[in-house]
């Protein structure tokens, strides 16, 4: 008989979200480009440099997780 294994409860998200937006790294000076979720013009830019209002970044993120949390929970990993 094989052993049970023990399935562990999915990650919280944080109240604040996940990313750290204090940096001055995630604003661009220079110009603004189209954030990559609502094409809409932003100087900020996400953890890859990518062009992202923060509002959008946390929601994609929010919903990753989720969808993780949903496939974990469902067994289909």
């Amino acid at each position: 008989m094989t052993p049970r294994r023990r399935r562990r409860a999915p990650p919280e998200v944080p109240p604040g979200g996940v990313l750290d937006w204090g940096d001055s790294s995630h604003w661009d000076h220079k110009r603004e480009l189209p954030c990559r979720y609502c094409n809409f013009p932003t100087h900020l830019r996400d953890s890859r440099r990518s062009p992202a209002h923060k509002v959008c970044a946390e929601e994609a993120l929010a919903r990753q997780v989720a969808e993780a949390a949903d496939t974990y929970q469902n067994g289909q990993l």
